[in-house]
């Protein structure tokens, strides 16, 4: 483009060498067929790089875009021009305000501007897009005394007005690990953070790296930092969480409703069915989760129902009056408990049983299941269905192996880890039922025992359930770094005998969200 005019188009699909994700395909449109006969990148990159020569390049979210472009030429021994870079993601942050636009997104300021051509999430429509976007921002850096691409670039890397202006903030603040509270003028938590050096972190927030939008609204708020000094990086986080909870700062999005965790329940009834529920509840029922979205907990059930036989109807069945059979008993997909065409051990035997040993220890029979089911659609090149079913499998494998790392940490009464400080002595942590309890730092140059011996007399005290997922998962992914170490525990800690490893079971997962199968080749 020049000057508005269009001189010249480049577009072409690119067979990427492995098969394409489902959720891609979804996304743009673009299906494994479609790229079946389109060039290699190391065949168009040639063709780019003369296209590019001389030329600014413009792109939305520009870091991204060229990033994947440095490293495929530096893959193909092809030099990477370097062409002068303008980001219209950038240009929007600095000349748009929150009350104007409530994200950045191509499409949000395609539809803001009433640009003739939109975005599709495919290539050519999208730069299109780009280009109206770009036209449109240009109007609108005049009033920043914006008026040539020099200026252009650096108006979009310069330090704000509000950065500049509220720098003080970072003042005085201890270079320890912490916590840091952005606080508007009546006290109010704005921003929850942390880290293991408090006075570089909230610096960083003052600099040109700092691009965030939520963010440079956050510091025109803000009126002064509030420093939390933790003992380590593990009481850091564990704080963090807790504070995030407990006040919701508005402009976090993490951890702030950890309350809106879902559980997948086993009812305890004749002929036990799934039920999606807000907490643990029955002592009689199972439970597997806990899921971060009800959508993710009603994807593993989905997998349930493809491995075993339960009932998907909602109605309480008696095991002495039948009622009558819903469709999906007509169409084979239910064993119709409700008209006692099955009885109730061998229900239990089918259904119920597989479920809850899967979640206590060994999945073995539902990913069977599912694994057959799986080559079954893709010998029949029912891909897409396949796909579905590997999908629900890895939602199904993720949350029994959550729950079973989470439920061996937190059955323990009490627990205490340390590990080496970078300044000498020892980080302490004492855990009881997966929740941060008390956590210290020995001296350097003497015996960690006595600070233990304090840190235990201090500790919170904690029943069982206290701890909340993120913070039990936070503290075992400290645990189980290779530098921690064990000092003693009022019970083992262990895993089901009769379940593969975690990390067997999390590349099981991983491996079910890889493709089921290549499509042949014409030639094959």
């Amino acid at each position: 483009m020049r000057g508005g005019e269009e001189l010249g188009v480049l577009a072409t699909l690119v067979n990427p060498g492995v098969p394409i994700p489902p959720f891609i395909t979804v996304l743009t449109g673009i299906t494994q067929a479609m790229t079946y006969e389109a060039p290699a990148i190391e065949e168009v990159l040639p063709s780019l790089l003369e296209f590019l020569h001389g030329a600014v390049l413009v792109a939305h979210n520009a870091a991204y875009d060229v990033g994947f472009l440095k490293a495929a030429c530096a893959k193909h021994g092809y030099r990477w021009p370097g062409p002068k870079v303008l980001d219209t993601v950038a240009l929007a942050r600095r000349a748009l305000t929150r009350d104007e636009v409530p994200n950045h997104k191509l499409g949000t300021l395609a539809t803001y501007f009433h640009t003739p051509r939109q975005p599709s999430h495919r290539a050519l429509d999208d730069a299109l897009a780009t280009v109206d976007v770009l036209h449109a921002l240009i109007g609108r850096l005049g009033s920043h005394r914006v008026h040539t691409l020099g200026e252009a670039v650096e108006f979009a890397k310069a330090v704000t007005p509000t950065q500049r202006r509220k720098r003080h903030l970072a003042e005085g603040l201890p270079h320890v690990p912490g916590v840091y509270i952005f606080r508007a003028g009546d006290g109010r938590p704005l921003y929850v953070g942390t880290s293991v050096d408090i006075a570089t972190r909230v610096r960083s927030y003052f600099t040109a790296g700092e691009k965030r939008a939520r963010i440079s609204e956050m510091l025109a708020a803000a009126e002064r930092v509030e420093p939390v000094e933790c003992a380590h990086s593990l009481e850091a986080e564990v704080r963090e969480l807790r504070l995030i909870a407990a006040h919701a700062p508005p402009y976090n999005r993490r951890s702030k409703h950890p309350e809106r965790v879902v559980w997948l329940k086993l009812t305890a009834e004749a002929y036990p069915r799934l039920s999606v529920v807000r907490a643990v509840g029955e002592p009689e029922a199972a439970y597997l989760g806990p899921f971060r979205s009800r959508r993710s907990a009603e994807l593993a059930a989905a997998g349930v129902y493809d491995a075993v036989p339960l009932r998907q109807c909602t109605l309480r069945l008696s095991a002495r009056t039948t009622t009558p059979a819903c469709a999906l008993a007509e169409l084979g997909r239910c064993p119709a408990p409700c008209e006692h065409r099955i009885s109730l051990e061998e229900y239990a035997d089918r259904a119920a049983t597989p479920f809850r040993e899967a979640i206590v220890g060994d999945p073995g029979l539902l990913v069977d299941q599912l694994l057959a089911r799986i080559r079954v659609l893709s010998d029949a090149q029912r891909y897409e269905e396949a796909a579905v079913v590997r999908t629900r499998m890895a939602a199904l494998l993720r949350a029994a192996v959550r729950m079973q790392r989470l439920s061996g940490l937190t059955r323990i009464a009490e627990l205490v880890a340390a590990r080496r400080a970078a300044a000498g002595g020892w980080e302490l942590a004492i855990v009881r039922h997966g929740r941060l309890a008390a956590a210290g730092v020995s001296p350097p140059r003497v015996h960690p025992r006595p600070t233990i011996d304090a840190l235990r007399a201090t500790a919170e005290t904690v029943l069982e359930p206290s701890a909340s997922t993120e913070e039990s998962e936070r503290i075992l992914a400290w645990l189980e770094r290779p530098e921690t170490r064990l000092v003693q525990t009022s019970a083992g800690w262990a895993s089901p005998s009769v379940a593969p490893p975690g990390s067997v079971t999390c590349s099981i997962a991983r491996k079910a969200l890889l493709p089921v199968k290549t499509r042949p080749k014409a030639h094959e």
